[in-house]
């Protein structure tokens, strides 16, 4: 049985790349669900420690809470773009050279 290294490597970083882009997929899909449908799931509730003295202002630690929300999603929403504009090219062209290959 002959075994050709080139044919796994394609498999191979064809299956990195598809699997790549599934999860870049289903992550952009959980940020959607939790942005339209279910609007709690990802807001957290952070009380700061209060120091003797201090005055804390509850709206003040509502708009720090919505910030950094935001911020969260954003670090989402762009990991897993990228993993699906790096991905995609990677199965894609692999799998391409398979099926050129196999002809």
């Amino acid at each position: 049985m002959k075994v050709n290294i080139r044919l796994i490597y394609l498999y191979l970083f064809s299956f990195v790349g598809l699997l790549v882009t599934v999860v870049g997929a289903v992550r952009l899909v959980e940020l959607t669900l939790k942005v339209y449908v279910f609007q709690g799931a990802d807001r957290y509730e952070y009380v700061a420690p209060k120091i003797e003295g201090q005055i804390v202002n509850p709206e003040e630690e509502r708009q720090i809470a919505e910030r950094e929300t935001v911020r969260q999603r954003q670090r989402e929403l762009s990991g897993s773009i990228a993993m699906i504009v790096v991905g995609f090219p990677l199965y894609f062209y692999h799998w391409k050279t398979i099926q050129k290959e196999k002809e």
